[in-house]
């Protein structure tokens, strides 16, 4: 592990593992290669990411790209996710494009500037893919963060990276149908992301409340981020973290609680729900006690 530009970088132990595989099969250019496309893949995120103010505290690499750890995780918008995660592939895109153009003028061997445009292709269109933490799993996070709340978007997020993730296992034991061996780094990535997803999925109660301390900040800051006022009618008798759990990424809530003992509409400004659930006491009470 190293500390680069106030960040901890270090090599993830699967990393570890193709690094030692390539080199004792004697392809060490190639692991050089690839460890390279990977790096300045990894550091276009942090590039972009840090224009955007984050503050990342650990970047792990692995074979495919890498994964950051991120102080603001669970407040950064839709929007901001979206444009770092595609900024990694970006940095495939012009790495393809100037090994192509080197092969092209004779500058390269042609059969290396193959090798080093389509290892661009591969990790560019493979970290496309709709599976959390790759750049594809991180793009669809912030497509369902438009499309419903926070807590669903975990929910489902987690769901479909863990089917994709299991097409993915799926298809490293096909070539045994026609005769052939097991894609071993298929498998081994699926594995992984299998294993991750997993994980992930587990914890989602833990990174749901990372998303409410992150808000209970969010009524300062809402105009500030040009965030949408969005009503949410609730029965006073719904608990505090049920109504919670409806809040979306990307806009700020007013909450018009329905009570039968009170004439009309009683109104609860976000931060409200969210202290409630914070506060220490069971977020499973009702949200009209929120007014005793």
């Amino acid at each position: 592990m190293i500390k680069w530009g106030g960040i901890r970088w270090s090599i993830h132990p699967l990393f570890v593992i193709v690094m030692l595989a390539s080199a004792i099969t004697g392809y060490f250019a190639e692991l050089l290669t690839l460890f390279i496309i990977v790096l300045v893949h990894e550091l276009g995120h942090v590039v972009v990411a840090k224009g955007f103010g984050w503050t990342i505290r650990e970047v792990k690499l692995l074979p495919f790209g890498g994964v950051a750890e991120v102080e603001e995780a669970g407040g950064i918008s839709a929007k901001e996710d979206a444009i770092v995660a595609l900024a990694g592939p970006l940095q495939n895109v012009w790495m393809g494009a100037l090994a192509w153009g080197l092969g092209a003028t004779g500058i390269w061997d042609e059969a290396w500037a193959q090798y080093v445009g389509g290892a661009n292709l591969m990790i560019a269109l493979f970290n496309l893919l709709p599976i959390y933490p790759l750049d594809g799993g991180k793009l669809l996070q912030s497509l369902l963060s438009y499309m419903t709340n926070y807590y669903r978007m975990l929910v489902w997020s987690a769901r479909l990276s863990l089917v994709f993730s299991t097409f993915m296992l799926t298809g490293a034991f096909l070539p045994l149908l026609s005769g052939g061996g097991i894609q071993l780094n298929l498998f081994i990535v699926g594995v992984f992301l299998f294993l991750t997803n997993w994980t992930y999925q587990r914890n989602i109660p833990y990174l749901f409340y990372r998303f409410l301390t992150h808000r209970s900040n969010a009524a300062d800051d809402a105009a500030d981020q040009g965030k949408s006022v969005s009503p949410l009618i609730v029965n006073g008798t719904q608990s505090i973290l049920s109504v919670a759990k409806l809040f979306s990424r990307e806009r700020y809530h007013l909450v018009y609680v329905k009570d039968p003992t009170e004439p009309g509409l009683l109104v609860l400004a976000e931060g409200k729900i969210v202290e409630g659930c914070l506060s220490g006491l069971s977020p499973h009470r009702a949200v009209s006690e929120l007014f005793s």
